[in-house]
C-alpha cells in the first residue's frame, strides 16, 4: 500500500516515525498493521500511562485476567504477564521492520515505575522484562534518574537494547550518553558480542515547554519567548549527540559492531492548543533520529505537516533562546529537576492506577 507522502517524506530526512500508543484492541483490529502500510510507523513506545487506558477500557484482555485469576497469580505477576503478552505480539508484526532496518521494529516495555531510584532492581526487572517478552526487536524502557544511569550501563552490558526515558536536560542526556557507551565498552571488556544491541535516548519536549512557559508568566516575562524553549532545548540535545557520536571514543566501538544511540523526541502531542499541532515534528527533523507520536499527532502531521529547518541549523539560535529563558528569571536547572520528580511520579501513579485496576478485575473473574 502506498505511505503517507508527508510521513514518507519525514522518514526519507532522517526521522523514524513511532507510534506512542499501544493495546490489544490496536494490535487485534489491524489498526497497527495499517499505520505500518500506509503511515511509515516503524517502532512503538509504551509507559505506564498508556497500558493503564488499554487494559481498563477494553474486554480484549478479559480471557486472560480470567486464567490468571483461576491461577490466583500475583497482581504484579498478572500485569507483567498482560503488558508482556501485548508487547510481545507487537514485536512480531513488526519483525519485518525490524529485519529490514534492525534499529527499527522496536517496541518498547517499561521497567516498574516505582523502581526509578534503585539502581539494583532497575537492572534485575530490565533482565527479567527481557526474559519475558523474549523478542530481540525488544527495547526496555529504563528512567535517566540518577540511580537509572548505572543500570543503562548494566543493562547494555547484558546485552539488553534499552529506551533511555525521562530525559529533559542536554545535560543528564550526556550522562545517558556516557552510560550507554560505557555499557558497550564493559561488554567488550567482559568478551561479548555488541551485535544486535541498539538503543535510544527519549528527550521529552512538550513537557519542557508546559512548565518553563508557566514560569515566563509568573516572571512576567516576553510572551515571544513562550513556547520555544521545548524545541530550542531538543535542538542542542542533537548538538550534543553529534558531538559524542563523532568522538574518538565511539569511533572505537562502531569499528566493533556498535550502533549509535540514536535520539528520541518524545512528548510530542502539543500540549497548548494555541500553539501548532505538529511544532514538536517539524522544527525537529534530523538525520539518524526517531519521533514517537500519539495517534493524534501522527495524523495531523499526516494531514498537514511541513518540514522546518533542519535542526543542524539551528543550534546558534537554540542556545539564544535557552540565555533569554533564563535571563528572564527561569531558573532552568530547577525546571529539569522538577520535570524529571514530576515524570517519575505520573508514571508511578498510572502504575498503582494500573495495579488497582488488575487487582479488581482479578477478583471479580475468580
Amino acid at each position: 500500500m502506498a505511505q503517507n507522502e508527508k510521513l514518507a517524506e519525514l522518514s526519507e530526512a532522517g526521522v523514524a516515525v513511532w507510534l506512542d500508543d499501544l493495546s490489544r484492541d490496536r494490535i487485534r483490529s489491524g489498526n497497527l498493521q495499517s499505520l505500518v502500510d500506509e503511515h511509515s510507523v516503524v517502532g512503538v513506545t509504551t509507559n505506564p500511562t498508556i497500558f493503564a487506558a488499554a487494559i481498563s477500557g477494553s474486554e480484549s484482555y478479559d480471557d486472560q485476567l480470567h486464567a490468571l485469576a483461576v491461577r490466583k497469580v500475583s497482581v504484579e505477576e498478572a500485569l507483567r504477564t498482560i503488558t508482556a503478552s501485548d508487547v510481545r505480539d507487537a514485536c512480531d508484526l513488526l519483525a519485518p521492520v525490524a529485519e529490514m532496518s534492525p534499529g527499527d521494529g522496536r517496541v518498547s516495555l517499561e521497567v516498574a515505575p516505582g523502581l526509578a531510584h534503585d539502581t539494583d532492581a532497575t537492572a534485575a526487572e530490565a533482565g527479567h522484562l527481557w526474559w519475558l517478552v523474549d523478542r530481540p526487536n525488544l527495547f526496555i524502557k529504563i528512567p535517566a534518574t540518577e540511580a537509572g544511569l548505572p543500570a543503562i550501563t548494566e543493562t547494555i552490558a547484558n546485552g539488553i537494547s534499552v529506551n533511555v526515558t525521562l530525559i529533559f536536560s542536554p545535560e543528564r542526556y550526556r550522562a545517558v550518553m556516557d552510560a550507554y557507551l560505557s555499557g558497550l565498552e564493559k561488554r567488550v571488556a567482559e568478551g561479548g558480542s555488541l551485535a544486535g544491541i541498539a538503543s535510544v535516548a527519549s528527550f521529552f519536549v512538550s513537557r519542557v515547554d508546559t512548565e518553563i512557559d508557566k514560569r515566563l508568566d509568573k516572571a512576567g516575562a516576553d510572551p515571544s519567548l513562550k513556547g520555544k524553549a521545548g524545541i530550542a532545548n531538543a535542538q542542542l540535545a542533537y548538538q550534543a549527540y553529534e558531538e559524542v557520536f563523532s568522538s574518538e571514543r565511539w569511533r572505537s566501538l562502531e569499528a566493533q559492531g556498535a550502533r549509535p544511540q540514536r535520539p528520541l523526541w518524545a512528548s510530542t502531542g502539543v500540549k497548548n492548543p494555541e500553539y501548532s499541532d505538529t511544532m514538536y515534528i517539524s522544527e525537529l527533523i534530523a538525520p539518524g533520529t526517531v519521533n514517537t507520536m500519539p495517534e493524534k499527532t501522527l495524523m495531523a502531521y499526516a494531514d498537514h505537516g511541513a518540514p522546518g529547518a533542519p535542526v543542524q541549523k539551528s543550534y546558534d539560535e537554540a542556545a539564544a533562546v535557552m540565555r533569554s529563558v533564563a535571563d528572564a528569571g527561569v531558573d532552568l536547572d530547577d525546571v529539569f529537576r522538577v520535570l524529571e520528580e514530576e515524570g517519575v511520579q505520573k508514571f508511578v501513579d498510572s502504575w498503582d492506577e494500573l495495579t488497582e485496576s488488575v487487582r479488581t478485575q482479578l477478583e471479580d473473574k475468580a
